[in-house]
């Protein structure tokens, strides 16, 4: 039977353009998530997060399925998830 442990998501890396990587708990991705999204033209965000009236839905919906994001040519935004202790 898997530990439980294997699934939880606490932490993540977070990898970004011209930035050196950070370790983030959920709550600060969540949070950077939608900083970054509410930079971004509502025309530019990929369907599956069009449909969604806020911010907070599309980041949410991004932490729970995604590991990256496009914000521009060039540029990129990715996270991992990681587990800090043994």
């Amino acid at each position: 039977m898997p530990d439980s442990l294997m699934y939880q998501q606490d932490h993540f890396v977070l990898l970004e353009t011209d930035k050196p990587e950070q370790f983030l708990t959920q709550s600060e991705l969540l949070e950077k998530l939608k900083t970054t999204l509410q930079q971004l033209i509502i025309q530019d965000l990929p369907p599956d997060l069009q449909k969604f009236d806020t911010v907070e839905a599309q980041a949410q919906y991004l932490l729970d399925t995604g590991c990256e994001l496009d914000i521009g040519p060039g540029q990129y935004l990715q996270w991992y998830a990681v587990r800090l202790e043994k």
